[in-house]
C-alpha cells in the first residue's frame, strides 16, 4: 500500500475509530462508577472526549504502523486504561466481570450500528459520498470486531483476563491474575509469532457472519 492509500486509508478510518476507543474506556468507567468505584469519574475519563483517552503511541503510531505493514487488513492500538480500584467495587470478583465485559459490550454495539449505518447507506442512491461512507462504515465494523476480538482474548491485563479472573475459583483466579505483569509482553509475543492472529481470525469471521446474517449485508 503506497503513502497516498494509507492517508486516504486512515482519514476513513479515524472516525470510526476515535469512536472505539472513546467508547470503549468510558463504558470501563461507567459501569466501575454503577458498581461503587468512582475513580474513572473523579479523573475525569467517564469522557466522550477522545483527547482524554488516546496514548500517542498506542492509539496513533501503532495501529498506522500495523495498518500499512498488513496492507490495510488490520489494525491494532490501544488507549490510555481507565483506572479502576476493583477494591471500591461492592463485590469485586463478580463486578469485575461486568467491568471488564463493557468494553467489548460497547464495540460489539457500535460494530452492529455501523452495520446499520451501512445496510442504510447501500440502498441510498449512488453519489459522491456514498463510496466513502461505506469504506468508513465497513471500517468502523471491522475497527470494533477486532478491538471486541482482541479485548475477550483471556490474558490479563486484557479484558478477558479480567473476566476470566472473575469467573475462576478464587485460588485458581489469584495464580492467574498473576500473569498480568508479564501480559503486555506475551501479547505482543502472540503478535509477531502469528499466534494471535491464528486465536482472533476465528472469532472474528464468526462475529461478521454473525452482523451478516442477521442484518442482511
Amino acid at each position: 500500500m503506497d503513502i497516498a492509500n494509507l492517508i486516504q486509508l486512515i482519514a476513513l478510518y479515524a472516525i470510526p475509530g476515535i469512536f472505539a476507543i472513546t467508547l470503549h474506556e468510558a463504558a470501563h468507567g461507567y459501569a466501575a462508577r454503577h458498581f461503587g468505584d468512582p475513580t474513572a469519574y473523579q479523573a475525569g475519563r467517564i469522557s466522550l472526549n477522545p483527547l482524554r483517552h488516546i496514548d500517542p503511541i498506542g492509539t496513533l503510531l501503532i495501529p498506522a504502523v500495523v495498518l500499512f505493514a498488513s496492507g490495510g487488513k488490520f489494525a491494532f492500538g490501544w488507549a490510555k486504561p481507565v483506572p479502576v480500584n476493583f477494591a471500591r467495587l461492592r463485590n469485586p470478583k463478580r463486578d469485575m466481570f461486568w467491568v471488564a465485559a463493557a468494553g467489548p459490550g460497547a464495540n460489539l454495539f457500535m460494530a452492529v450500528l455501523w452495520t446499520l449505518i451501512l445496510k442504510f447507506v447501500a440502498g441510498l442512491p449512488v453519489n459522491y459520498f456514498t463510496e466513502p461512507a461505506l469504506r468508513m462504515a465497513q471500517g468502523g465494523i471491522i475497527i470494533n470486531i477486532v478491538l471486541m476480538v482482541l479485548n475477550l482474548v483471556p490474558l490479563p491485563p486484557l479484558d478477558g483476563g479480567r473476566i476470566a479472573v472473575s469467573l475462576l475459583p478464587q485460588r485458581l483466579a489469584y495464580q492467574f491474575s498473576r500473569l498480568e505483569p508479564y501480559g503486555m509482553i506475551i501479547l505482543m509475543v502472540l503478535l509477531f509469532t502469528g499466534a494471535l492472529g491464528a486465536v482472533m481470525m476465528p472469532m472474528m469471521r464468526a462475529a461478521f457472519s454473525v452482523l451478516s446474517f442477521v442484518f442482511g449485508i
